[in-house]
């Protein structure tokens, strides 16, 4: 209801129509909340006056409320909470019951209750509102059970409380009932919030009482992290009293209502009644396909499961702080390959240790045994993996690494100028399988425009289901000069600086071997990429020892990143079969 209360204040507020909004919609939620807290219309989200202050102001007659109130509950049918409550009622399980609500549902679905048991038996609730607090005395005076009492009223009374000032002062008559219940019985608040002064103020009287709440006091809420300090209060009151104060957390009423009723025994009329009323469950059973899986067509992953990834790196202690693009720096000037992860004054890597101290001498490095790589939490442990499967599958094969922010590639590398024989026979042989995949050159030039090529894989090291899988995906690189800045782009000292956005495509190069790239990879289909996959898998996992190493160092030497991988990609295959797989073309 305040939902909609704050709908209509701000369609007023900003001269729209309700038709113009959805209040379902997160994106009007966000706004329409935004603007009550820019304003003073009412009080804070969450404030105990905010849904009274909310009502009155859309509804400031009080036939008005009552008339929005009847057309709400003329909508309205028991939910599966009060079609329990009801039967506790009409199996002598609850004598009373005390709500804020206006609507007759509780009688309502006691009624319903009441017509499956035998007359004798039947037990009809006294229902009292404000116009008739009498009739809760006279419950009360002479113990005749069962007693639904409304607070706030019924919807059917022309006195309802449900604005602030209305809400301020309690009928006299229906707090003594309210108290007197307290001193005898305990009590189980149900979706109550608390927000009624007068309520709390009738409750917190009864702690003054010698016994109150004799059976213990049990509030229910969906979080106690958002009970509302009126009722924080009044518990810790109420414990100090001596009470046995209980707050139970439960989702909502009707799940509560459903574990109350697996713990109490009702009539079998009354039990299948409310069974007949449960919501249908979420999680429906299903019959799992049992036929054969087919053997064809199956779909083939670009992907090789790592069998097994480095545990540990080297862990190296500096004299003083430093970033990772700085240390390679330093690694790069002495010609160390090391691999590196920085973290201000620690370093996790691979390679040679006697290199890398004297590499990174001027930092003063020492080595501090080895630290341990989780990838799956640390992104630094996944990166330093990362940069180290790629150089392993560089190791002795003809490929060169490509290590970027935006991802690492592998490209075959051109012929060498100079090669011996030996290395160009041990070269041809290693790539056969590729180009004979490929059916075409896997390293040269770009027909007319002469800039080199080579055919590569760009590689991703992802988690999967708790295994990790080195994904890779086959493309054509093209070495694409960069282009002489022109003049004015700030290049040059005393110039402007242009922005980069502002500057024409042509002058940013574009792609000039986009069109060719395209074409080349066109008329490649399934069976060509099948066998391109086949390929690169196997160039990927060749080794004598089933091990992929990014140095091969000896043992004392350093901690070398040690890979073992699946030497089969992944395959899948439908579970079931589809006429799209009969099809002829």
């Amino acid at each position: 209801m305040i939902r909609d209360f704050k709908a209509q204040i701000f369609c007023r507020e900003n001269k729209l129509s309700k038709r113009e909004i959805d209040t379902g919609d997160p994106v009007w939620i966000d706004r329409i909340d935004a603007f009550f807290r820019r304003t003073s219309l009412l009080p804070p989200d969450g404030d105990p006056t905010e849904y009274a202050a909310a009502f009155e102001a859309v509804y400031p007659q009080a036939r008005h409320r009552r008339q929005y109130i009847d057309d709400a509950i003329s909508k309205g049918s028991p939910c599966f909470g009060q079609k329990v409550l009801a039967s506790l009622i009409a199996g002598g399980k609850a004598d009373c019951v005390f709500t804020t609500n206006f609507d007759p549902l509780i009688e309502d679905a006691t009624l319903s209750a009441n017509a499956l048991r035998p007359v004798a038996m039947q037990r009809r609730p006294t229902v009292a509102g404000i116009d008739s607090a009498e009739r809760a005395l006279r419950c009360l005076n002479e113990s005749d059970w069962p007693l639904v009492a409304k607070l706030h009223g019924d919807y059917q009374e022309i006195s309802i409380k449900n604005t602030g000032s209305e809400l301020e002062k309690q009928d006299e008559r229906m707090r003594h009932v309210l108290v007197e219940a307290s001193k005898r019985f305990g009590m189980v608040f149900v979706g109550y919030s608390g927000r009624d002064a007068s309520v709390m103020d009738a409750l917190s009287s009864v702690l003054t009482e010698r016994s109150p709440f004799p059976n213990g006091l049990y509030w229910m809420t969906s979080s106690a992290s958002r009970l509302l300090p009126a009722v924080t209060e009044f518990l810790t009151r109420a414990q100090e009293a001596g009470v046995d104060v209980a707050v139970i957390e439960c989702a909502t009423f009707d799940e509560l209502a459903a574990d109350v009723i697996r713990a109490i025994d009702l009539p079998n009329e009354l039990h299948d009644h409310i069974m007949k009323a449960r919501p249908n469950s979420r999680l429906i059973p299903v019959t799992i396909p049992t036929s054969e899986a087919r053997a064809f067509p199956v779909l083939r992953y670009s992907a090789l499961l790592v069998e097994a990834l480095p545990s540990h790196a080297r862990k190296i202690v500096l004299g003083q702080s430093t970033t990772s693009p700085a240390v390679r720096e330093l690694l790069k000037a002495a010609k160390s390959r090391a691999i590196i992860a920085a973290n201000g004054r620690e370093i996790a890597a691979f390679g040679n240790d006697q290199e890398m101290l004297k590499a990174l001498s001027s930092l003063n490095p020492k080595l501090a045994g080895t630290v341990a790589l989780d990838p799956e939490a640390d992104s630094w442990a996944l990166g330093i993996l990362y940069d180290a499967l790629v150089t392993a599958f560089s190791r002795w094969r003809p490929l060169t690494p490509r290590l970027r922010r935006s991802g690492h590639s592998l490209t075959v590398s051109s012929p060498r100028e100079g090669e011996d024989e030996q290395r160009r026979r041990r070269r041809t042989e290693t790539l056969k399988p590729l180009r004979d995949a490929y059916q075409s050159l896997l390293t040269g030039s770009v027909p007319g425009l002469g800039f080199p090529f080579s055919e590569g894989i760009l590689l991703k090291l992802e988690q999967i289901d708790g295994r990790w899988w080195c994904g890779f995906e086959p493309y054509t690189h093209v070495d694409i000069p960069r282009l002489a800045p022109p003049a004015g782009t700030g290049n040059v000292a005393g110039e402007p600086s242009l922005d980069p956005l502002s500057v024409p495509r042509e002058r940013h190069g574009g792609d000039p071997a986009g069109d060719w790239r395209r074409e080349r990879w066109a008329q490649r289909y399934n069976k060509q990429w099948a066998a391109i996959i086949h390929a690169w898998a196997g160039l990927l996992t060749r080794s004598a020892d089933g091990e992929t190493k990014a140095f091969g160092l000896e043992d004392g030497a350093g901690v070398d990143a040690v890979f073992r991988l699946n030497e089969v990609t992944g395959w899948s295959r439908p579970s079931h079969h589809h006429r799209y797989f009969d099809r002829k073309k």
